[in-house]
């Protein structure tokens, strides 16, 4: 049991001691400031021509939609290279539309590599379609259809609204990482990548919605298309929700659902703008010609994916020749090849298919990343860093930092392997909280604070104690920490104790404690106490 011993320098060590008088004071300061940000961040929408307010300024959403353009594609399946036709096709609808649209935005399309019927589009004006979407869609209009609703979300500002609102309600957006449909990464994206999966994965309100169906079709009818391809497709789209098997359940439907209302409130705008217009079914149907004669290829391939994820290699490796002998161009299925044989323990034979895949499609992160792992799994640590830094280039995820932190670790480069491993554990999977682990043995030593909670608490009889509580998942010891007491009135220190070590070790989320030597009266002199933690180390 120590006692506290006065502080013979109170008068350089000053703190806040009154937390409720603190509190009010930023509250009210916060409350002014969001008040005088709301007053000031009135606009008018460029499509609606409502007021509204807007905190995100138009350079602000460019800059997002740049910034995030290109790790969405990659979360999603990467770009579909296999018909720069097609892209370009589908660029050229775009364009038609953005010629006439309420708002001039640097637009992009792509062509995503996915079978899911999907298509997104994030502030700034970068949309996308997926393969699968093209499949369903039968005519040039129907393009228009799908292209001028996801238009209207970004030219509406629809993507922007989104982040507002939570920057209204809790001061900053909260990320959530949904990532790819058809990869085994969808959990463990990390960074800012994880606003990238956000965004193009956002599932706007039915005020959004409707507003998309209204404003796409007239973008439809200014550049010629016939709207009643709006009307029709909804009407579609409302058949096979009903069928809770079809593809578009996982894909359009999850972030955009029909419904029997929307296409009444289409007729009706149907009725206002006009019917007539060009549908273009020949040039869809030629234009999506190469595309449609691989469909089987990409569905063989899918199903390759997915017997890989139950363990049935013989199936997932026919599958995989099967799709190549129906696009033998496409790096997916070569890379689908490396997969198997890397569950297998074959890591050679894998990089052989991974540097295939790597050679057919340079800008895609997975065969990066699995050469990396085929590589670090053989030992040939050195290699692996440059695959594995490659892979974070194009999208960051857990296994490249937590790999990367490992070979950083092994060279004793402690600080660079320490950073690594914080953005792992980002991720919540299993890589992430073994990162974390491993980010904790290097950092604890050093900030033990950041992961040991301590406080100074009384029993009945006023006996003062130093209480910690270990927030890591991992036992510590030898817990050393120092008791200081603060003034009431001018907040300066006036005593503190010796070092002192708490007995034994302290388990994972539990806590343990040490006799101060002192004695307060009430709750109101346990708050003039702080409890410093000064060391600690991790049970071996």
């Amino acid at each position: 049991m120590m006692m506290l011993k006065p502080n013979k320098s109170a008068g350089n060590h000053e703190v806040k001691t009154n937390l409720s008088s603190n509190f009010y004071k930023n509250f009210v300061l916060v409350s002014l400031a969001t008040i005088t940000l709301l007053t000031s961040s009135c606009g008018v929408n460029p499509v609606t021509k409502k007021r509204e307010f807007q905190m995100v300024s138009e350079s602000e959403e460019i800059a997002i939609g740049k910034q995030n353009y290109a790790p969405a594609r990659q979360s999603q399946g990467g770009d579909y290279i296999i018909d720069p036709e097609l892209t370009a096709y589908v660029q050229s609808v775009g364009n038609k539309l953005a010629a006439v649209s309420d708002r001039q935005l640097p637009y992009e399309y792509t062509v995503l590599n996915d079978s899911v019927p999907n298509a997104w589009a994030m502030p700034g004006g970068k949309i996308a379609f997926n393969r699968g979407l093209l499949y369903e869609l039968n005519s040039e209009a129907e393009l228009a259809a799908v292209m001028g609703h996801e238009m209207v979300h970004a030219a509406a500002r629809h993507g922007a609204k989104s982040m507002e609102r939570g920057m209204l309600m809790q001061g900053a957006m909260i990320v959530v990482g949904i990532g790819a449909q058809n990869t085994n990464y969808a959990n463990l994206i990390v960074g800012g990548a994880k606003l990238s999966s956000q965004l193009a994965t956002s599932k706007y309100g039915r005020d959004a919605e409707s507003e998309a169906d209204l404003y796409g079709m007239q973008y439809m009818k200014r550049a010629g298309y016939d709207p009643t391809a709006a009307v029709t497709l909804q009407e579609t789209f409302v058949r096979l929700s009903a069928d809770k098997k079809s593809s578009f359940i996982d894909g359009l439907f999850a972030s955009h659902p029909p419904s029997p209302e929307r296409v009444a409130d289409n007729k009706r705008t149907l009725a206002q703008v006009g019917a007539g217009g060009e549908w273009g079914k020949e040039i869809y149907a030629q234009k999506v010609a190469k595309l449609k004669s691989t469909q089987a290829a990409y569905k063989a391939y899918d199903d390759g994916v997915k017997a890989l994820a139950a363990k049935d290699t013989a199936k997932a490796t026919t599958l995989a020749k099967q799709a190549i002998a129906g696009e033998p161009r496409e790096a997916r299925f070569q890379e689908l090849l490396g997969d198997i044989a890397l569950s297998q323990k074959k890591s050679l034979e894998a990089l052989a298919f991974y540097e295939k895949a790597i050679k057919m499609q340079p800008d895609y992160f997975k065969p990066h990343i699995q050469s990396g792992i085929a590589l670090f799994n053989m030992g040939k640590k050195t290699e692996a860093e440059a695959y594995l830094k490659r892979a974070n280039e194009l999208l960051p995820t857990a296994p490249s930092h937590a790999l990367l932190g490992q070979i950083a670790e092994g060279r004793g480069e402690t600080d660079a392997a320490l950073q690594h491993y914080q953005m792992a554990a980002d991720s919540n999977s299993e890589i992430g909280k073994d990162a974390l682990n491993r980010a904790v043995h290097i950092d604890l030593p050093r900030n033990p604070a950041k992961y040991i909670q301590a406080a100074a608490q009384a029993d009945n009889a006023g006996n003062l104690y130093a209480v910690v509580q270990n927030n890591t998942s991992t036992p510590i010891v030898r817990v050393r920490v120092r008791v200081v007491k603060y003034e009431a009135k001018t907040g300066r220190i006036v005593a503190q104790s010796e070092s002192m070590q708490i007995a034994g070790s302290v388990a994972p989320g539990k806590r343990s404690q040490i006799a101060v030597g002192a004695q307060v009266n009430n709750i109101q002199e346990v708050q003039l106490y702080k409890v410093v933690v000064e060391a600690a180390e991790l049970a071996q």
